[in-house]
């Protein structure tokens, strides 16, 4: 078996001696040109990296595998791989017998054009992501994150962006429309704190920002938080590690194939702790594109 390796920051050829050992494969570093220079590709590291190397993976269609090495491991959560040892256990299986792969959907964000903006026109492609994506005090938050040391992202660095994100943030005015047959329902701008499309339950690190979702189901998890007092925000953002802040009168949960989201003004969009745009954007269900091991 050919199997291909793919380091992110902080990892190394090391530590894939322990896979090495695991099977008689023939190994490179690196993403393969074509799907038939592998059998396999194994990716070390966090959400970030598996959100880079999404356009190939999804173009090669090869099975792929998560070894948890980030500062956020939500996709790896999520495919119930939350350990090293975890990713090393589904690896010996694939090796062994290869009957442990599964298609999963990945979420699509596509810009638009802004009739605002004269001469823009809509982007030809998307970008894919794995995790969640959102707009709001979630991708101020990410930004002030990722300005961080590596080191302490790893350890709480969504957390601790939080205070400095939410004193100087403004609610956004956007409007969230859900398509039907084809064509989008206008729907009114509010004012928001967040809004986040998810295809996976959590992401920051172990948040349930959308407990529902499920990356095989062909819809989308959305959540907004309309505009609401900052003291009480920060003193309910515990519950979301729970899932209990659908609870909140607040909060509002939903699903859907498709979404369409503006904003008063351009605004971030960031997707798996990753600035991807901004507004407006469509967002959309790429369906079983991804080929993963798990246990």
């Amino acid at each position: 078996m050919r199997a291909a390796a793919i380091f992110g920051p902080g990892c190394s050829p090391q530590d894939l001696y322990q896979f090495q050992a695991s099977s008689e494969s023939d190994w490179s570093i690196g993403l393969p040109g074509e799907s038939s220079e592998a059998d396999a590709i194994i990716i070390f590291g966090g959400d970030g990296t598996v959100h880079r190397h999404l356009p190939q993976l999804a173009k090669l269609r090869l099975p792929v595998l998560v070894v948890p090495s980030g500062s956020g491991n939500d996709f790896a959560r999520a495919l119930r791989l939350p350990s090293i040892r975890d990713s090393l256990s589904a690896w010996r299986k694939f090796s062994s017998d290869g009957d442990n792969v599964r298609d999963i959907d990945l979420g699509l964000i596509t810009p638009v054009a802004d009739k605002n903006l004269p001469g823009e026109s809509p982007a030809p492609n998307g970008r894919l992501f794995c995790c969640v994506g959102g707009i709001g005090l979630d991708a101020e938050i990410s930004r002030r994150a990722n300005l961080l040391p590596r080191w302490l992202r790893a350890h709480g660095g969504y957390v601790l962006s939080l205070l400095p994100a939410l004193l100087k943030f403004a609610p956004l005015k956007a409007s969230i429309s859900l398509s039907r047959d084809e064509a989008f329902i206008p729907a009114p701008f509010t004012r928001i704190m967040v809004a986040v499309f998810a295809n996976t339950p959590t992401y920051g690190g172990g948040m349930k920002m959308a407990p529902r979702a499920q990356f095989d189901d062909g819809i989308l998890d959305v959540c907004v938080v309309q505009n609401m007092n900052k003291v009480k925000l920060f003193c309910l953002f515990p519950t979301i590690y729970f899932g209990r802040h659908l609870r909140i009168p607040q909060v509002e949960y939903f699903q859907t194939e498709r979404l369409r989201i503006e904003t008063d003004h351009p605004t971030d969009v960031y997707a798996d702790g990753e600035y991807v745009c901004h507004t407006p954007i469509e967002v959309s269900v790429a369906r079983k594109a991804l080929p993963v091991i798990v246990p």
